[in-house]
């Protein structure tokens, strides 16, 4: 390299006798120091890998040990020539030297990059990273940065490649670049960039964010599918990498795509995509274009928008929140026009009289504050025009009902049919055009806005449940937006430049700045656009929790005089699990259920889950029970469920985790656990992690059952003794329910366990097609169970656990069954809303008034009492006493604080229609509360 050129990289002359060398890796260390080590397999020459990391515009993480001898370069390509022959690079490019930083790392970025804190540090010889240098340069002239930044950011526009020669200058390493944190470094501004379609004036611009693209071209189209088109020059910004083009008004209605040029790692050459725009706010069939719109227009404001008027804000420590499938809905509800089933206008306010409305609206009288809808932004697993989409050619009412027939023919027609639990994303802010009456045009718009308007109207507030962890895909896949359009920074790469698949597909990377800003962007989008009342992450763990907290921000600054909505009362929720790439915090704190703690965010509550259920959702023998299934107290005789000693032991620590689970999880509630001893909810283990870990009882989202793993109904199937009568199993559903409806935080139900649900056994039922996700409104159909052995692909090793099931016509649930469940259900709600005392605001005042007064080493097994001090905030009781008792015979539960006191069965109770909880009674002499078996009985005092 010539003086000259490396002088434009920004090195005074005085400093290049310093680097003349090549590597300073010999260079002393200061006393103490040693120089970082990296291990890993051999580099090689991989140039289809990415495993050197440029962190920022003056270091590059390397990931083998510096050698002495040996020189480092990065090297860039505008036209992605590069190779390797013979030890020799070939092609046509340009080279940054880089050398050895002595130390690695500084503090600051190992704190940035966790997982690369033992690297190489590589830097450009034109850095001033090093305090050293200071001295050095403070008396001499300085280039300008300008220069350094212009061959980063060119350099950035084509192929990368950095490469380790040996003394002979020999190629003994070449590999790609990861490039997010330079990206993030050199286009911070961008952070404030506004994407997407912004109109003024009534003139629309758009902006994209392409910081590594060679040019972006925007394609206009008239129509969804027409091949002819116009194409638009659109300008670059070179602070921010944002490439935009302003067009007349006449552009409204039109279909649009970003035409770039970029060089993408995937196919390792320049490649001009026609892509979709991340930012997109309406789409054509099947995501194929973009469709220029502006959410202000009033023409796609259905009836009465401006003026609606929601449902009272329900806050986390006392919200009850219904899981729900759009399809699932409506798609064998023959009470909505076959036209409008598994639609967004099944939930019209004009569709009050469907037997779907009829019951949400019931469901909102009884005390459920929201529903949450399964995703229903845009997603790449279902055709999106009907006339595409198939259905099981066979008559599957007709097979047997332990028959492998039915599984067999709806995984015929799975990636052609009408059903998908959703979680694909491909356009994160654009509802999805399967469940409207038209995937193209503004039909899906509207039509989200009139059921959100509709379940308004009905008492209900609403979740949306959004996936912003992973893509549909990545690379250079037709359904792949972010990685055509920026290659390489959206998603999240392994050590070898690939993608992470740990959520099942292309991973996220909510990390980098430009990722973070769209999860807010779009969540803000939705919130104030299409007045969404809260917000369920998936696999939020995934996320930085600094990522979390800024979407909470950003929803908090939302106001009703300036946004239409008050940011402030909607809710976050999300699955806090800890696993990936990101587990334990190796790439960032997480957003993970023991670290939100604190924030107001809620997460998923396994603990209780698995405490009334019995084992956990990935047992090789679902037979395991718990709590609310019979364990120790109704043995099913399946071997992994132990000795009686061992059944009982284990029965007691499900209480333990049961009782955390009903204070809200908290992580340092303080009470006498099962062994006599005083401990904290954190001080309980669960599977080695703290069973209690919230900060505020809202924080703990309580359930038993969601659309993941088998229904509840279907896994008290396989956990109950086969010979249960149908009688006690509602009872038992009643009972594991009202552990999430009667203890502190949020109760979270999925729709159709208050009517005895079942997926007959489907534990993972997403491509399962509607007869296996049927939810039937009209009980005449039963529940759904025996619908034929679920799917091979997640059930297969089931099966032999599941056939005699199946085929047991006792296990079918009958309308009276039906009934009397959804009868407890609506009871259990009324109860929960009868009383400030089950939402209490805060952990001091759970420790205050929450408590289990027979908790300890004689505690009953299959026995939970819970008792309530309701003096001072509830203006009938002084006290409620909740006795759950899960064993099969009556049960005395003596209550010293309730000697002498005027003690009744709670009047909801009182008025049931269930004569085996009325026979439940008190002893006001002696405090002793008696409770039939497998019922749930709850006391209030005057």
């Amino acid at each position: 390299m010539s003086v000259a050129r490396l002088l434009t990289l920004g090195l005074t002359t005085a400093l290049l006798a310093t680097y003349s060398g090549g590597s300073t890796a010999n260079a002393a260390l200061p006393p103490g120091e040693v120089r970082p080590t990296t291990e890993g397999e051999p580099i090689g020459h991989d140039l289809g890998a990415a495993k050197a990391h440029w962190i920022d515009r003056g270091a590059i993480a390397w990931p083998s040990p510096p050698a002495d001898d040996h020189s480092y370069d990065l090297i860039h390509s505008a036209d992605a020539s590069i190779g390797v022959e013979n030890d020799r690079l070939t092609g046509d490019f340009r080279t940054i030297p880089l050398r050895v930083a002595d130390g690695g790392l500084t503090d600051k970025q190992r704190a940035k990059w966790p997982h690369l804190a033992n690297r190489t540090a590589l830097r450009s010889r034109g850095s001033m990273a090093d305090q050293s240098e200071v001295a050095v340069l403070s008396e001499v002239t300085v280039l300008s940065e300008v220069a350094v930044l212009s061959e980063v950011t060119e350099a950035l526009r084509g192929q990368v490649v950095v490469v380790e020669r040996d003394g002979d200058g020999r190629v003994v390493a070449a590999t790609g670049a990861q490039i997010p944190g330079v990206l993030d470094d050199v286009y911070a501004a961008a952070a404030d960039a506004t994407l997407g379609p912004v109109w003024e004036n009534g003139r629309p611009a758009l902006s994209l964010w392409a910081p590594t693209a060679r040019d972006v071209k925007l394609v206009l189209y008239e129509d969804p599918r027409s091949a002819e088109s116009h194409t638009v020059r659109m300008k670059r910004d070179a602070a921010t990498g944002t490439w935009s083009a302003q067009g007349p008004a006449r552009w409204k209605g039109k279909y649009y795509a970003f035409q770039v040029e970029v060089y993408s790692p995937a196919v390792g050459r320049i490649v001009t995509n026609t892509v979709t725009d991340p930012y997109s706010l309406a789409l054509s069939a099947d995501s194929e274009r973009s469709l220029l719109i502006d959410l202000a227009d009033p023409a796609l404001a259905p009836e009465g928008w401006d003026s609606l008027t929601k449902p009272a804000p329900t806050p986390m420590n006392a919200a009850s929140i219904y899981e729900l499938h759009v399809r699932d809905f409506s798609a064998s509800d023959t009470t909505v026009p076959e036209a409008d089933r598994g639609t967004y206008r099944a939930f019209r306010a004009s569709r009050d009289g469907s037997a779907g409305m009829t019951e949400l609206r019931g469901l909102a009288d009884d005390g459920v504050d929201y529903v949450h809808l399964l995703p229903a932004f845009d997603f790449g697993s279902v055709p999106e025009r009907r006339s595409e989409q198939k259905a099981p050619a066979c008559d599957l009412a007709s097979f047997p009902s332990d028959s492998t027939e039915q599984q067999a023919c709806v995984e015929r027609t799975a990636e052609d049919d009408a059903f998908n639990w959703g979680y694909d994303p491909v356009h994160y802010t654009v509802p999805e055009g399967s469940y409207a009456s038209s995937p193209d045009g503004t039909a899906r718009v509207t039509e989200f806005r009139e059921m959100v308007s509709g379940l308004n109207r009905a008492g209900l507030r609403v979740v949306m449940d959004v996936v912003y962890n992973h893509t549909y895909a990545a690379g250079q896949d037709d359904r792949s937006v972010l990685d055509r359009v920026v290659p390489g920074y959206y998603h999240r790469l392994l050590d070898d430049g690939s993608v992470a698949t740990s959520t099942c597909c292309p991973n996220t990377a909510p990390e980098h700045t430009m990722m973070g800003k769209l999860v807010v962007d779009s969540v803000v989008t939705w919130a104030r656009a299409y007045k969404v009342d809260g917000f369920r992450f998936d696999l939020m763990g995934h996320h930085p929790k600094s990522n979390m907290l800024a979407v909470r921000a950003a929803l908090d600054r939302l106001t009703p005089d300036r946004d239409g909505v008050d940011g402030s009362s909607i809710v976050l929720y999300g699955e806090g699990w800890d696993f990936g790439e990101v587990a334990g915090g190796a790439r960032f704190e997480q957003a993970t259920q023991i670290t939100m703690a604190g924030t107001g965010i809620g997460t998923f509550n396994d603990r209780l889950r698995d405490g009334v259920r019995g084992g956990g959702p990935f047992d090789a023998d679902p037979r395991l029970q718990g709590f609310g299934s019979g364990l120790f107290t109704a043995p099913n005789a399946a071997p992994g469920n132990g000795t009686e000693a061992q059944q009982r032991a284990r029965l007691l620590h499900d209480q333990d985790l049961i009782k955390v689970g009903l204070t809200g999880n908290l992580r340092d509630y303080r009470f006498t656990a099962s062994s006599g001893r005083e401990v904290t909810g954190g001080e309980v283990d669960y599977n080695g992690a703290p069973a209690g870990y919230t900060a505020h009882p809202g924080e703990a989202v309580t359930y038993v059952d969601a659309h993941d793993n088998e229904t509840l109904y279907d896994a008290l199937a396989y956990k109950l003794p086969q010979d249960t009568s149908m009688e006690h199993r509602v009872r038992m559903q009643s009972l594991a329910l009202s552990t999430a409806l009667l203890g502190q935080g949020t109760a979270f139900v999925h729709a159709g366990s208050e009517r005895l649900r079942s997926k007959s056994l489907d534990r993972n039922s997403y491509d399962s097609g509607d007869w296996f996700n049927r939810l039937n409104w009209d009980c005449e159909d039963g529940n759904n169970f025996g619908a034929g052995l679920p799917r091979a692909a997640d059930n297969q090793d089931k099966w032999p656990y599941a056939r005699p099931l199946l085929a047991d016509p006792d296990l079918r649930a009958d309308c009276a069954a039906i009934r009397k469940a959804r009868a407890r259900f609506g009871e259990l709600l009324r109860v929960r809303d009868s009383s400030p005392v089950f939402a209490l605001d805060s952990a001091e005042e759970v420790q205050r008034r929450v408590s289990f007064p027979l908790s300890g080493a004689r505690e009953t097994p299959g026995v939970i009492t819970m008792h309530l001090d309701a003096e001072g905030i509830d203006p009938r009781w002084s006290s409620i006493t909740v006795v759950f008792n899960a064993s099969p015979r009556s049960q005395s539960q003596t209550i010293a604080a309730l000697r002498g006191a005027e003690v009744a069965l709670h009047p909801v109770q009182a008025e049931s229609d269930d004569p085996v909880v009325k026979e439940s009674s008190a002893d006001t002499e002696t405090g002793a509360l008696t409770v039939p078996g497998r019922t749930v009985a709850v006391f209030v005092a005057d």
